[in-house]
């Protein structure tokens, strides 16, 4: 723990494929965790900013995220809501691998 943040376990690296979403919930929190197409990982705040819907039961596709709900999508790089009704960002967090686990900094 540095700062007050913590590296918390997700899930399996290799068990995200590429353009995969990964529902991720802790400390009554949800988020959610992609794998890129060149093989990077990503996490996010886990509901859509909209309407409070899991953003892992939407769908990929290049580099945006889309709300299975009413279709808003982000962009998972950055967390940037891209097209409506979504118009507040979502919070990144910083991944890292370790062996082979995906890690995200809370």
């Amino acid at each position: 723990m540095t700062n007050g943040l913590e590296w918390v376990a997700a899930c399996d690296a290799d068990a995200l494929q590429p353009e995969e979403l990964r529902r991720f919930d802790y400390g009554g929190r949800t988020f959610v965790i992609v794998r890129s197409s060149e093989g990077d990982y990503f996490a996010l705040d886990g509901h859509c900013s909209h309407e409070k819907v899991h953003l892992a039961d939407g769908i990929v596709d290049g580099h945006i995220i889309e709300c299975p709900k009413h279709f808003g999508t982000f962009d998972y790089r950055t967390g940037e809501a891209r097209a409506l009704p979504a118009c507040v960002d979502l919070r990144r967090y910083e991944v890292k691998i370790d062996g082979n686990e995906v890690f995200i900094r809370l």
